[in-house]
């Protein structure tokens, strides 16, 4: 349908009537308060021909039919059909309802109205006073008005007071009084058009403080910081109510470039991350309001006092509490890895644990009780003995086997020891590991690094941070050619003191990477190479700089999802990672016994050097076993192609990247005598709460046949059903 044109009122000066001083029977008997009746829905107010002509528009338009003898009032009942012969998705005076030829045509007439009265913020103010329509929710005509006027005063198209004068202090008085009712999308005007945060700050305060005690807390926290008052407010007594409604948003912005509330809030969160603080005490003090508690327990709160305190630059030592229980989450989490899974060496696992509980009393003690809870005397009486723990802190088992250890001046690490057979083993001898931190280093090994067309593992170490905020700053390069592997010193090559070693490195590594001849090998690569950014700028771009590299975290996750793991393993237990990749390809797990080790130090233990470059050169290894027997792993043979689409081609329309061929294509998989037979889509019934109504259209789209029950439905149902 062609869009009719705008009415002969808005043509051929009709809107004038808009503004002309003569009020029409029934309006207000004021030359500068007639204009306000037009524009505003007042119940009982007639409306001036002009502006009924206006909105209403020729008798094709419709509106007529609604507006009936032109009451203002009925304009809400109309206010979504049209305007003036343009059709709108909402009112006219909505930013979205409005189409933009109609808006432009209102918002001259509206500056043209503003420029005729003698003191158009007076005049706002009387509209206001009068109108009850912008009290509700939503967009109202009186929001559009005091937009506009807004306006215009930054455009100086209309006369506006003077700062500080007697005029405008008594306007402002009467804002500050409308504002308790005003909606957010009526605040902002206000308080720009009369100036409010210059104005005098004790009725100000008064109003946000009445606010706060109707329970009107988020208009209160609001136009607190509308007006800039958050100095003068008591930081807690704002925030604690918005943060029990899981309002952090609100709470962030309030305080948000003011360093000192940024501090008393980060303290206050802490408070309530203390042991055996009840939130629901603070809870009480607000019965009538809706609070949302399971957002606060120490765990998501301490989550966000880190985020902050990363994001504002602040000092740790603001929050004692969430720092201890980041700590102690690390302690458990060391203890895990060192007492069950046994995959941390002895110094490892005690310099990190002696760096997080320090001198700390109720850190100590609760790593006490994580050792004391652990079943094997004689590795907890290690733990203890390389802590120097006092003996009469320990349970009376463990303190017997401390006595033997100390006695006999044995250890606990051998056991460890015997197994190393168990892991997957370097290739390559010792002497063929090169350790570069200078630029001679760099110079002397380029030749090999950069060798045109051959594959190189890659990887990177870093020292744990155990969550203390941010990416991690990456300590050691590893990148691995056939027969050797080289260990580049990242903190030595990319200090600026360095001398010619930072360039030397920065350009080495962008010829390696955009090198699309030279495939590079990665578990997790993106990653890898987004830390690497993070600690060396100048390799910011490092990831989108890659050419020619397989993820074989990708090809990872394409076998895991074939139908059973790789041959002779279970993927459900045992190793994780590129641990799990390395046992199933190889047949031996990694050894992660130095994962956790401080790669900061310097010189590197030998077992450091071993450990790094293993991680490295097992990615060669897993690739060229692949390449050998694809089809063993469920993936394509074709796996040169896979290659090439790695560095940078792309396939064809609607053809498949080969690994994933791998799992579309049921030849691939060899058939022996206990393969499974293929169950078609339509054989599977599948029963679904409400919940999962998304999960169920996924499964019809595949010709599944899905039952979802009704919402309040016992769940129960769903065994029954099945």
């Amino acid at each position: 349908m062609e869009t009719p044109p705008p009415p002969r009122a808005m043509l051929d000066g009709g809107p004038q009537a808009l503004w002309e001083p003569q009020p029409p029977a029934g309006a207000l008997q004021t030359p500068e308060r007639c204009v306000w009746p037009c524009l505003s829905i007042l119940e009982g107010d007639s409306c001036p021909q002009g502006l009924f002509e206006a909105i209403s528009g020729p008798p094709w338009a419709g509106p007529q039919q609604v507006l009936g003898q032109g009451s203002c009032s009925d304009l809400n009942h109309w206010s979504g059909q049209g305007v003036a012969g343009w059709p709108c998705t909402g009112p006219c005076w909505s930013r979205r309802g409005c189409p933009a030829a109609l808006e432009t045509v209102l918002r001259e007439e509206a500056q043209r109205g503003f420029a005729t009265l003698e003191d158009p913020l007076a005049a706002l103010l009387d509209m206001l006073d009068s109108s009850r329509g912008w009290r509700g929710k939503g967009p109202s005509l009186e929001a559009w008005v005091a937009r506009e006027l807004k306006r215009c005063l930054q455009a100086q198209l209309c006369p506006g007071p003077a700062r500080g004068s007697p005029g405008l202090k008594q306007l402002q008085a009467r804002a500050v009084k409308l504002l308790a009712e005003s909606p957010p999308g009526l605040v902002e005007p206000l308080v720009s058009i009369f100036q409010l945060q210059d104005a005098d700050r004790s009725p100000l305060l008064a109003h946000v403080h009445r606010l706060h005690q109707e329970g009107k807390f988020k208009e209160a926290i609001v136009l607190g910081a509308k007006l800039r008052l958050q100095a003068d407010l008591d930081v807690e007594k704002m925030c604690i109510p918005l943060l029990l409604q899981d309002k952090a948003d609100l709470v962030e912005r309030y305080v948000d470039g003011f360093p000192d509330l940024q501090r008393r809030l980060l303290a206050l969160m802490d408070s309530w991350c203390q042991p055996g603080f009840d939130i629901r005490v603070v809870a009480r003090r607000y019965p009538q309001t809706t609070l949302r508690l399971e957002r606060l327990s120490p765990r998501a709160l301490g989550r966000q006092v880190l985020r902050l305190l990363e994001q504002h630059g602040l000092d740790p030592d603001l929050c004692p509490n969430v720092v201890n229980q980041q700590r102690l989450a690390a302690l458990r989490y060391l203890c895990y890895k060192r007492l069950v899974e046994r995959s941390v060496s002895r110094e490892s696992w005690a310099e990190h644990v002696q760096g997080l509980a320090g001198q700390d009393q109720w850190l100590q003690e609760q790593l006490l009780q994580l050792l004391a809870s652990h079943d094997d005397a004689a590795l907890v009486a290690q733990c203890a003995l390389d802590l120097l723990l006092p003996e009469e802190r320990l349970p009376a088992s463990v303190a017997a086997e401390l006595r033997q250890l100390r006695i006999q001046e044995r250890t606990a690490e051998a056991p460890l020891e015997d197994g190393k057979d168990d892991y997957y083993q370097l290739p390559i001898p010792r002497e063929h590991l090169h350790f570069l931190a200078s630029w001679e280093d760099l110079a002397r090994h380029q030749e090999e690094l950069l060798q045109p067309g051959q594959v190189v593992g890659m990887d990177l170490e870093w020292r744990p941070s155990f969550g203390a905020g941010g990416r991690p700053r990456a300590s050691l390069m590893q990148v691995a050619v056939e027969g050797r592997v080289f260990l580049l010193d990242l903190p030595r090559l990319s200090s600026p003191a360095g001398g010619q070693a930072p360039q030397a490195f920065f350009r080495l590594v962008s010829r390696l990477l955009t090198d699309p001849s030279i495939t590079k090998l990665g578990y997790g690569l993106a990653g890898d190479l987004r830390s690497l950014g993070a600690s060396c700028p100048a390799l910011a771009q490092a990831e989108k700089q890659l050419r020619g590299s397989v993820d074989l975290l990708q090809v990872h996750r394409q076998m895991r999802a074939a139908d059973r793991p790789a041959p002779g393993v279970d993927g459900a237990a045992g190793p994780r990672g590129l641990s799990l990749l390395v046992q199933q390809v190889l047949g031996k797990p990694l050894d992660k016994m130095q994962q956790l080790s401080n790669w900061d130090r310097r010189p590197l233990c030998e077992g450091q050097l071993v450990y790094a470059a293993a991680d490295a050169y097992c990615l060669l290894e897993v690739y060229w076993a692949l390449c050998r027997e694809p089809a063993r792993f469920h993936l394509s043979g074709d796996l040169a192609r896979s290659l090439r689409l790695g560095r940078g081609e792309r396939a064809g329309p609607g053809e498949l990247p080969p690994l994933q061929k791998a799992l579309t294509s049921p030849q691939q998989v060899p058939a022996g005598e206990d393969a499974a037979p293929e169950v078609p889509a339509r054989a599977f019934r599948v029963v679904c709460d409400s919940m999962l109504q998304g999960l169920a259209r996924r499964l019809r789209c595949l010709g599944i046949d899905v039952l979802v029950l009704a919402t309040g439905e016992d769940h129960r149902r769903a065994a029954e059903v099945s």
